[in-house]
């Protein structure tokens, strides 16, 4: 990942939770939460390695990974007696997670389930959020088929573990079939090495994260409250595709902005992470932020919109459908 890579075990209220500290301390803080049953390795280390989107990210902020809880690289099996967390439990937790890092305001940015808990907690504590990325989003509570999968998945894990067919429910949620493969076409390199990853879960805790997932309240009121800029990328054949439109619908128009990418599923982030550069380089560029190259003064100045509205580029860029919708308005 970075140099500077460290792990913390920070005790919180609600247990302990790891967070892999990446870059400088001194940087504004950027946070990173994972979708079910991945961690940051297997969740965001695809755009950490495309080496434009690291220099734009690590030379912009310092990076930190929350694993949901016992989601981190070798976590043992959390107690039964634990009560499991609510969704709002682990918001609670976010902000544990700051107060112990010394940290204010913070980017976001969230993958799918993770990306529901950081737009919850960024309805709780509006003060504490400077922008949201948001990647395969959700705001409603479950729909029924949803519903209903995730209580096979959960079935599945309580009586048969990390077994094989709940790897391929959760890979079906993550990729498109393009990279998933079929009968006549290899399964990807990212999907393998995701398959690898999630041999190492123990189910017990992705089974509590899955409850309290699949016990989320609807946000959708909420969000038109929200202040901060938001990105949403989703693939076009992400599960949580709709979610995504739907989602975007409600939040301000003045601050949000969509990115579909096409021939892509849930996880953009390992499967089409050069999707993301230009969308985050203009997005990053409303808080004076810019990629290295062109930029050589010291990044340390707090983040604090400017009035400057970019629009998000044509959708000729990248082979993006791309909606023209302005990211700030002055």
């Amino acid at each position: 990942m970075d140099n500077y890579e460290n792990e913390h075990h920070v005790q919180t209220g609600r247990g302990s939770v790891s967070v892999i500290v990446c870059g400088d301390q001194d940087k504004p803080p950027l946070i990173t939460y994972p979708d079910l049953a991945l961690n940051h390795m297997s969740c965001f280390q695809g755009l950490f390695f495309f080496p434009e989107a690291a220099s734009l990210l690590l030379h912009n902020f310092c990076i930190y990974h929350i694993s949901p809880p016992g989601h981190e690289l070798g976590a043992g099996e959390i107690c039964e007696d634990d009560p499991s967390p609510s969704a709002d439990d682990l918001a609670d937790q976010i902000l544990e997670v700051l107060n112990f890092f010394g940290l204010g305001a913070v980017m976001c940015m969230g993958v799918t389930a993770g990306a529901y808990i950081l737009s919850l907690f960024a309805l709780k504590y509006r003060e504490r959020v400077l922008g949201l990325i948001l990647i395969s989003p959700l705001c409603k509570s479950p729909s029924w088929s949803e519903w209903f999968y995730n209580k096979v998945m959960s079935n599945l894990l309580y009586f048969y573990g990390m077994c094989g067919l709940l790897k391929e429910c959760l890979l079906q949620r993550y990729f498109s079939k393009e990279v998933r493969g079929s009968a006549e076409v290899a399964e990807s390199d990212i999907v393998q090495a995701c398959r690898k990853l999630l041999d190492e879960r123990q189910s017990n805790n992705v089974l509590r994260f899955l409850q309290a997932i699949n016990r989320r309240p609807d946000i959708t009121e909420g969000l038109k409250r929200l202040r901060c800029r938001t990105l949403i990328f989703v693939g076009d054949s992400s599960p949580f595709h709709s979610e995504a439109l739907h989602m975007i619908s409600k939040l301000d128009r003045r601050y949000s902005a969509l990115v579909e990418v096409q021939a892509c599923g849930s996880m953009v982030t390992e499967e089409q992470p050069h999707a993301m550069l230009i969308p985050m380089e203009y997005f990053f560029m409303g808080y004076g932020l810019y990629r290295p190259c062109q930029f050589s003064d010291s990044p340390r100045s707090p983040l604090s919109p400017s009035c400057i509205s970019p629009e998000l580029l044509s959708p000729e860029s990248m082979g993006l459908k791309l909606k023209p919708i302005k990211t700030r308005i002055s």
